[in-house]
């Protein structure tokens, strides 16, 4: 029952609002009060629009930054992977060299007469 009261009130006082916006209005000094108001009001409102944009610029300006340094940790990453990856490639390639080598150094020897 107090939400219906507070509701009436609510709607009674933006009823009476317009109503005294309009009857101010009719008189010349109070159109001049209600175009000064509405002045400041636009102002009010163009300087927090003015700021909204500013501020989503600038976080849109390190948004870009993030997805650009995260480009670059990931572009760094694979070359160090790649990098890597080549290493161990040429150690195993190495390691099978030398391998290849002992094994056929240890076969020359077995075949070989005894000294």
């Amino acid at each position: 029952m107090d939400a219906m009261k507070n509701a009436l009130w609510f709607v009674l006082g933006v009823a009476g609002g317009f109503v005294a916006a309009h009857v101010i209005n009719k008189d010349p000094r109070g159109h001049e009060m209600l175009a000064e108001v509405d002045a400041r009001i636009s102002e009010f409102t163009d300087r927090i629009g003015d700021a909204y944009r500013e501020q989503e610029a600038r976080i849109e300006g390190l948004a870009a930054d993030v997805k650009g340094a995260g480009a670059d940790a990931l572009e760094a990453a694979a070359d160090a992977t790649t990098d890597t990856v080549d290493a161990v490639a040429d150690a195993a390639s190495d390691v099978a060299d030398a391998t290849r080598d002992a094994v056929a150094k240890a076969k020359n020897d077995t075949d070989s007469p005894a000294h």
